[in-house]
């Protein structure tokens, strides 16, 4: 695979069916200095012209910001704003993006070193145009070395994306996420307590919200951009055996059953925005996970959680069958 062939065009059907809407892209950058000027040529290069780019930075100190300022510097006023993040890490960032992101817009996460595709954001917002009510729409990537010479393309998901999915499994890949204004909506209105609960991963958690809400989930197969893979990386591909593994073999680490409770709590502060099938979902897997195992992974396993392969969702009841989703409970809860 050829870099030139990786990068898919915009067909004359998605061009008129694409919104001409504005899309708020939401950057989080921290030490970016090395990649991030690639990824805002990308965005400059975009088919889809309507676009603001808000870049939250999180204290860098290696030029990061100083090639943010002199990119925007080429545009007209407000196109792009620069404003400092809560230096939390990378999660909190981009909540925090989410909270200063303006109401009833489109949106989409931009990490600081992939380099999208011309017609990513035109995609987008051809497939969101044709939904009605809130939608997520996530695409498949090209996994790159850092001098962005293809490896692979990322995995193809065959089974249904949905919530009893997301609760168990981050699998709407933030770099390539998308979410029309009724889905960002979402997203504003349940950051706060996502903050306040200490969520893992934000891209998992709009899964979570926006699956959960009701909203209609797009995985495009076409890749979006390329997904450069180097040493500090926040998250790494998924797509290998050795990959796979790891991330399977994160179940039975004690870190997993926090993420899920962290989770959870952050759901259920905002029930309210959730379907009522949903809402009893919540609530019944957060008082499924302090049961002993046994029991606890039966009553996963009622409750229909799954992970996209098989093997995946043997591995996350059977971690539950030995007290690994377990977290301790305070008298208070």
């Amino acid at each position: 695979m050829t870099a030139a062939n990786a990068q898919m065009t915009t067909t004359g059907e998605d061009s008129a069916a694409a919104s001409h809407g504005t899309v708020v892209i939401l950057l989080a950058s921290f030490q970016g200095a090395e990649f991030i000027q690639a990824q805002l040529d990308s965005i400059a290069a975009q088919s889809h012209r309507d676009w603001q780019l808000i870049v939250s930075d999180d204290g860098s100190r290696d030029g990061t910001r100083d090639i943010v300022s002199r990119f925007a510097a080429g545009f007209s006023e407000g196109k792009i704003s620069l404003i400092d993040g809560p230096q939390s890490g990378a999660t909190q960032n981009f909540l925090h993006l989410v909270q200063q992101a303006p109401a009833n817009r489109t949106l989409a996460f931009c990490d600081q070193d992939d380099v999208w595709f011309p017609d990513k954001l035109a995609r987008a917002m051809a497939h969101l145009a044709r939904i009605a009510g809130a939608g997520h729409y996530a695409a498949r990537t090209v996994i790159t070395d850092d001098d962005l010479r293809p490896v692979a393309r990322s995995r193809q998901f065959r089974r249904k994306f949905g919530f009893r999915n997301a609760l168990v499994q981050a699998c709407m890949a933030g770099n390539t996420s998308v979410f029309n204004p009724a889905a960002a909506n979402l997203l504003k209105q349940g950051a706060a307590a996502a903050r306040r609960a200490g969520v893992e991963s934000h891209d998992w958690w709009a899964y979570q919200l926006t699956s959960g809400a009701g909203a209609t989930l797009i995985h495009d197969e076409v890749p979006a951009l390329f997904y450069r893979q180097h040493r500090h990386s926040t998250m790494g591909r998924n797509d290998t055996p050795r990959a796979m593994a790891a991330r399977l073999a994160q179940l039975f680490a004690g870190a997993y059953g926090g993420w899920l409770s962290a989770n959870l709590q952050a759901l259920g502060a905002v029930g309210n925005l959730l379907t009522g099938e949903n809402r009893r979902l919540v609530a019944d897997v957060d008082a499924a996970l302090p049961l002993p195992g046994p029991q606890a992974a039966r009553a996963l396993r009622r409750l229909g959680l799954y992970r996209h392969t098989r093997a995946g969702t043997a591995a996350l009841y059977a971690a539950a069958a030995v007290g690994r989703l377990r977290q301790p409970r305070s008298p208070s809860t």
